[in-house]
């Protein structure tokens, strides 16, 4: 299904590191300094996309769950410039920190065969790490091949700048997929509602870069509005819209300067705990279960809680609670249970899992989110939200994740930093964001706390050596904006 380029228009003037970007581009074209050679066949268009990364403010892990989440996008983006040509490969350019770039060729052959199958196009990309990277963006044509039918007959030179750091829980990852999907669809004239185009990417990061994360992240760079917080449930992705804080709340992140990544063993193994959780629920209540679409995988009737542990609730959770191990060994689960649900992860027979601490963090999550946003919708414009209870939501949320195994050192001492400083200084609540085990904790304070947030950083950073960078301000989602096509020839808006 193709649609028809959106009207040409300048770049909004609300993205000011778009407008720099395309600026820069431009200057690259003019002087040939991109792509890295001339070739013939070079299309007549470039097309320039943003997506910014996102603060996890409550919901997090229980993303795959179902449960409700609350994300906030941020300021800082990725930007991505898209230049279709005749060559058969994809040559993306990546502008590091400091001038330092990466490049990666990936043969249109591969990632345009709609019959070649996920792994083995994963595979590729993991067979070398120095170019597991570009999974992130060639990943995207993969995806829309297979799922879309959409024939990439040609390939493109992609330059990709981002102000997103990696390995920070604000969702670098998904803000590189989200950017690339804009600048495709709109190259290749594809229509896809900006839900599914999040799903897409979600698909990428799963099946092709091989990290088990839910779709909350790339929901937010995709369909997260400027001041406002993006609320989905996931179940899979129902976007319920947006949240908009009352002019004295906002919201700001410190970075602890502990790397995180999903990819992470102990991400991943709380993920496959939960789903084991939910398959030992099923056997408790009854519910007829089969075998799945492959070894260790099942399929579970649900008409009860539909699939997913955030439905059960904190009160029936609790009438089964006893029966849930605290842990088990993978062998012993899959020789009683068969398998999971869950079809991203699988249950390692040789690794022993905590399960009841798991299964019980989406539930009582969804709980807390949900109460959260009933909290800022519920009271009349006029009156202000309860914020001391906002904020103890984040810390019993925070609490969660600790006693999941998902906690870190640096995430701990800056929430305890928070805590102290208290609503005395306008610092209502804090935790720790996304998959846990490091990266950034966000925090819910007044509009006029910025200097007691950035003093707050100081003393952490202080304290333990960490560069401690404080995120402010917040930009629009990828569909907001659109890609923008510029005329390669006159390095202007097209006409």
């Amino acid at each position: 299904m193709t649609r028809p380029l959106r009207p040409p228009s300048a770049v909004p003037q609300d993205v000011p590191d778009l407008q720099q970007f395309a600026v820069d581009v431009a200057a690259r074209l003019s002087a040939h300094a991109w792509p890295q050679r001339i070739v013939s066949g070079s299309g007549d268009s470039v097309f320039v996309a943003r997506a910014p990364g996102r603060l996890d403010v409550m919901g997090g892990i229980a993303d795959y769950s179902g449960a409700l989440v609350l994300q906030w996008p941020i300021r800082e983006a990725t930007r991505v410039a898209l230049l279709p040509w005749a060559e058969r490969r994809l040559s993306i350019t990546s502008l590091g920190h400091g001038g330092v770039e990466r490049h990666c060729d990936v043969p249109l052959d591969l990632i345009a065969d709609a019959h070649r199958s996920y792994d083995e196009v994963r595979a590729w990309f993991g067979s070398d790490p120095a170019r597991h990277w570009a999974a992130y963006v060639a990943g995207v044509f993969h995806v829309l091949s297979r799922e879309h039918g959409v024939q990439f007959r040609n390939g493109a030179a992609i330059l990709i700048e981002s102000d997103v750091p990696e390995g920070k829980g604000v969702s670098s990852s998904a803000a590189i997929e989200a950017a690339t999907m804009e600048a495709v669809v709109e190259a290749w004239r594809v229509s896809i509602e900006p839900r599914m185009r999040a799903v897409r990417c979600q698909q990428v990061e799963n099946l092709i870069v091989g990290a088990p994360c839910g779709v909350m992240d790339q929901m937010a760079s995709i369909c997260g509005e400027a001041g406002s917080l993006m609320a989905l449930l996931c179940q899979p992705a129902e976007f319920q819209g947006s949240v908009r804080l009352p002019d004295g709340l906002d919201v700001w992140g410190i970075d602890s300067g502990i790397r995180h990544a999903v990819t992470g063993a102990d991400y991943g193994a709380v993920r496959i705990g939960a789903f084991m959780g939910y398959r030992i629920l099923a056997a408790l209540a009854g519910l007829r279960v089969t075998h799945g679409q492959r070894e260790g995988h099942v399929q579970v009737e649900d008409p009860r809680w539909r699939g997913y542990l955030a439905n059960v609730g904190g009160e029936a959770f609790r009438r089964f609670e006893r029966d849930i191990p605290e842990d088990l060994d993978g062998e012993v689960f899959l020789a009683r249970f068969g398998g999971t649900t869950d079809l991203v992860t699988s249950v390692d027979p040789a690794r022993r899992y905590a399960i009841r601490t798991p299964t019980a963090h989406p539930i009582y999550e969804h709980e807390r989110v949900t109460e959260w946003a009933r909290l800022l919708t519920a009271s009349p414009s006029a009156a202000a939200p309860d914020a001391a209870r906002l904020g103890a939501l984040m810390y019993e949320s925070h609490a969660s994740y600790s006693a999941c195994g998902l906690g870190s050192d640096g995430t701990d001492r800056l929430v305890s930093l928070a805590r102290a400083a208290g609503s005395a200084r306008g610092i209502h609540g804090a935790k720790i964001t996304g998959g846990g085990s490091g990266g950034t904790v966000a925090l819910l304070a007044d509009a006029t706390a910025g200097e007691a947030v950035r003093a707050i950083a100081r003393e952490y950073a202080n304290e333990t050596g960490r560069d401690a960078y404080v995120f402010e301000g917040t930009s629009p989602g990828a569909a907001r904006i659109g890609a923008i096509r510029l005329d390669a020839s006159t390095c202007r808006p097209a006409s």
